[in-house]
């Protein structure tokens, strides 16, 4: 638990890869440099960029990129004069070649996102990366799905692979801030590596459940410049800085250029506003995926489906990422159903 002393936490930007899912992985390598820019002026330390999806993932299934991650990332890299860049390793989407080339484009961070209950298929790119240097970030993905104490077990494999950070992953925005600083408390109790928390704001409380993971241990926090990302989108930096302040924290980030950034650079960007519709709010109280917004939204105009039956069902057969092939299997099952509330890991 952090002391009034210790109230520091370190602010990660992901707009550049979470949020690229909002504009359908379109951002240009200009764009890319701009908000870069933008966000190391305000003195964010660590930027996360790359395909939404992570290395690799620019494909006719997650769908194609406006360029590739590399010219992403030397992009960035040629932006800033403080900050790290990071990218996104998904084991099964990624591979140690394309790391390679993320590497050789400048990164200096990696983040590697595992489901949960499968912390072992990040041992190998975890310890690659640190033989290679980098600093190790890790995710353990859909957190809500795994009861406290079972989660740190699976993240203490990770922090004996040689982590730097192990993150809670709210990647559904299923949680409220008791089941985020619940899952932090018991990370904080069985690992020595710093730990992050990663919001998505389906249910509406992103920044609250941020907050209380801090209080619980967290020194590492993503957010992303207006909110942009998967579903209902990420806690916003900008708001998570000024949040974060106004509760006696240092963030290290100056609000103003924040705010800047988010206003005169991202929003113009912005294909829609990023709001919790009734797709992403159904996304949290089910406790899907976050990246099954879009798929789901077409399946249910395809199949004359509504979607909240869709994903109401997925989140009773309990899909995890990379099983999207389920939504059309679901949205051409469906028939009238009653559905009831999906169950919460624990506390």
């Amino acid at each position: 638990m952090n002391t009034p002393a210790q109230k520091k936490i370190t602010i990660v930007d992901t707009t550049l890869r979470d949020g690229m899912s909002s504009v359908s992985h379109q951002f240009t390598p200009q764009n890319v440099a701009d908000i870069a820019r933008g966000l190391d002026k305000a003195g964010v330390g660590t930027i996360e960029v790359a395909h939404g999806i992570g290395l690799g993932a620019s494909s006719i299934q997650y769908g194609f990129a406006a360029a590739t991650d590399p010219d992403y990332v030397r992009a960035a890299v040629d932006a800033v004069e403080n900050a790290d860049i990071a990218a996104l390793y998904v084991p099964g989407i990624a591979t140690l070649a394309e790391l390679q080339k993320a590497i050789d484009a400048g990164i200096k961070t990696v983040r590697v996102a595992v489901h949960c209950t499968e912390a072992d298929c990040g041992q190998q790119p975890v310890e690659w990366a640190k033989e290679q240097g980098l600093t190790v970030m890790t995710f353990l993905m859909m957190s809500h799905k795994l009861a406290p104490e079972p989660l740190a077990e699976q993240a203490a494999k990770l922090d004996s692979y040689g982590a730097d950070v192990v993150y809670v992953v709210d990647s559904a925005g299923a949680m409220v801030p008791q089941h985020a600083g619940d899952r932090v408390a018991a990370l904080r109790q069985a690992i020595t590596a710093d730990i992050g928390f990663h919001a998505h704001n389906n249910l509406g409380v992103g920044i609250a459940n941020a907050l209380t993971a801090a209080e619980n241990g967290a020194t590492y926090i993503d957010g992303s410049l207006r909110g942009l990302g998967a579903s209902a989108g990420n806690a916003q930096t900008e708001v998570l800085a000024a949040a974060f302040e106004r509760a006696g924290w240092d963030t290290g980030v100056d609000l103003f250029p924040l705010i800047d950034t988010a206003e005169h650079v991202v929003a113009p960007l912005m294909k829609e506003p990023q709001i919790v519709d009734e797709t992403a709010l159904i996304l949290g109280y089910a406790g899907v995926y976050s990246t099954f917004f879009h798929p789901t939204k077409r399946a249910a105009k395809k199949f004359g489906v509504p979607a909240r039956d869709i994903l109401m069902e997925l989140g009773r057969r309990g899909v995890i990422g990379g099983q999207e092939d389920m939504i059309i299997d679901v949205a051409s099952e469906l028939a009238g159903r009653t559905y009831e509330t999906p169950a919460m890991a624990g506390s």
